[in-house]
């Protein structure tokens, strides 16, 4: 057996790709918490060789993580997460921080749109995450003339005064921020992607998130569960346009959990809310600098076409996440009223003077 040592345990990650994770998809073995544990502690603080690091992420990757094991690595990070928490309680929306490629991000637009209409949203992001290292939401605001670069405590700030607040991954998370190049050569997605988006640095009690298929979204909720860290009790999640939380138009399945409760699903069929088109008319070729000309003509009433359904609609699914409405439709009705006032423009006007 390996030795202990006084800082970690008996488990060195070469050990646990010997043991148990490094057979392959078909014959690995899942690790206990406390394996996962020590094993993302000796990553974040840097200890395992570079081979060792990159094998053993790839290794997370075939024999895909358990709630359970990704629960560990939540906590672990939490440890090294500055939290700030707004008196609002906003809705925690948590995309993929490798952000869009062919389509516009809308939650920008959808998260004023929300907070004009009663329900507080913050968003969070790093700055070109890998692998894809595309368009995420600090772009879009980058391209707002929107403050990113912010502590946490700032973000908080924000969040409370504007109704929506952005959280920037290398002043809040600095130690899976730190992690960069590590996964740059990677070429591949990690359990990282993953678990950056739970950070959860507002620690709101509502998640809003994203998914391709559903067995990914209830792996998601039972991390949740499982987190002794998360302090989230309520997870709303959709299947999103390239994986990231604007709803895909068409048949779309929605999940949904409650603290205590089980998950439960349904479809939507989002031409009866008004999204009647397809994925590819929401498409732009500048995520970033497109995304934030239909950010600020929509909030003005200057644009009334299938990127403000779009907005509407997204709006609607975060107002419900939050329970500020009894259903989607509900949040719906909610979010237009909202568009046709002239609140979502003061909104953006807030955001940029903060």
């Amino acid at each position: 057996m390996a030795q202990a040592t006084e800082r970690y345990g008996e488990w060195p990650l070469k050990r646990l790709m010997t043991e148990v994770v490094g057979s392959g998809h078909k014959s690995a073995d899942d690790m206990t918490r406390e394996q996962a544990s020590e094993a993302f502690e000796r990553i974040l603080d840097g200890e395992p060789d570079r081979t060792t690091l990159g094998a053993f992420l790839l290794a997370n990757r075939w024999k895909r993580n358990t709630p359970e094991e990704l629960a560990a690595y939540v906590d672990v990070m939490a440890d090294g997460v500055e939290t700030a928490h707004p008196e609002c309680n906003p809705v925690d929306c948590g995309a993929n921080y490798d952000g869009k490629g062919r389509t516009a991000l809308l939650g920008v637009a959808s998260g004023l749109v929300a907070a004009a209409a009663g329900t507080p949203v913050v968003v969070h992001s790093g700055d070109r995450v890998p692998t894809q290292k595309q368009d995420a939401y600090k772009h879009v605001l980058d391209e707002l003339g929107v403050r990113t670069d912010l502590a946490p405590e700032a973000s908080a700030e924000m969040t409370d005064e504007v109704g929506f607040g952005f959280y920037y991954q290398p002043e809040f998370n600095p130690g899976v921020e730190a992690l960069f190049d590590r996964r740059d050569q990677m070429g591949v997605r990690t359990f990282l992607n993953t678990v950056e988006t739970l950070a959860n640095p507002a620690g709101a009690s509502v998640h809003l998130g994203s998914f391709y298929h559903l067995p990914y979204a209830k792996r998601i909720i039972d991390t949740v569960d499982a987190s002794a860290t998360s302090g989230v009790e309520r997870v709303v999640m959709f299947q999103g346009l390239e994986g990231y939380d604007d709803v895909r138009p068409g048949s779309t399945k929605v999940a949904v959990w409650d603290h205590g409760g089980e998950v439960t699903d349904f479809d939507i069929e989002t031409p009866e809310y008004g999204m009647d088109f397809e994925s590819d008319d929401l498409g732009v070729d500048d995520v970033a600098a497109e995304s934030a000309t239909i950010t600020e003509e929509i909030l003005r009433g200057e644009r009334n076409d299938q990127f403000a359904d779009a907005v509407a609609v997204n709006a609607a699914l975060r107002i419900y996440a939050r329970g500020d409405a009894d259903d989607i439709e509900a949040g719906l009705e909610t979010a237009r009223d909202a568009m046709a006032s002239n609140e979502p423009a003061a909104r953006l006007d807030a955001l940029r003077s903060f």
